[in-house]
């Protein structure tokens, strides 16, 4: 991690605040020119979780949810990856938690309606830290895509997203991945907030062979980079927005 003062966000590398075709934005994005502070000494140390509250199935989104009684139903996946700091060097011990909807493309939230059913399998979230190298992996299932009410007929790609805690608070980052080849990722009214492709590009996940096993799961790698001149973006605005 960058010791000291963090490095001022280049607000012009987000997704853009306001998008009339993402509708919600118009309501939700500020409407006053945003300010840049410079960090205090509370956002540069000082862990915002404990490294002791995480459980053995945690990670394993598979079964994690009947505590290894039953496992999810869909496509068996292994998401894996580096939380790295802008000089490359991995950060170990962040905290990466996950949440997703199932293989029908359902959340199990209480205000998700999409007719799809709910895997009684399936809780759809878990979290793990990463190891001394910055790697991190969670065992899950694919997510399917969902409608949801923006214009006509729009649909979300199949995602996960992301919550990550540095080992300072103002390295909090929450952002989402997307799968390689899924044709709705160019459709998407969220996803078209990043307005450069090769931003957008660095929130799919592509396809990986060498961490898949064979008639068991395949492994998709999924790296991120935390506060600074390259780190990952946020799902649909800029942090603190």
């Amino acid at each position: 991690m960058q010791h000291g003062r963090l490095i001022p966000r280049d607000r012009a590398a987000h997704p853009v605040p306001h998008d009339p075709d993402y509708k919600t934005s118009v309501t939700r994005s500020p409407s006053l020119p945003l300010l840049s502070l410079e960090s205090t000494p509370t956002e540069e140390t000082g862990p915002r979780f404990g490294h002791s509250a995480l459980g053995a199935l945690d990670h394993d989104l598979v079964r994690n949810w009947t505590q290894g009684a039953a496992e999810a139903i869909g496509e068996r996946i292994l998401v894996h990856g580096r939380v790295t700091d802008e000089t490359g060097r991995g950060v170990a011990g962040a905290l990466v938690e996950v949440w997703q909807a199932n293989a029908g493309g359902r959340y199990r939230h209480a205000k998700d309606g999409y007719l799809a059913p709910l895997d009684p399998s399936f809780g759809g979230a878990g979290r793990c830290l990463t190891d001394d190298t910055g790697a991190y992996a969670f065992f899950t299932i694919k997510p399917g895509a969902y409608p949801w009410p923006n214009r006509g007929n729009d649909w979300r790609p199949a995602h996960i997203h992301f919550s990550l805690s540095g080992p300072c608070f103002g390295q909090r980052l929450i952002t989402q991945m997307y799968f390689e080849g899924d044709p709705l990722i160019d459709l998407c009214p969220i996803a078209a907030t990043v307005k450069d492709r090769s931003q957008l590009d660095r929130l799919v996940a592509p396809l990986d062979l060498s961490q898949a096993r064979p008639l068991d799961h395949l492994a998709y790698r999924f790296d991120m980079v935390l506060r600074g001149r390259r780190q990952s973006f946020f799902e649909n605005r800029p942090e603190g927005a």
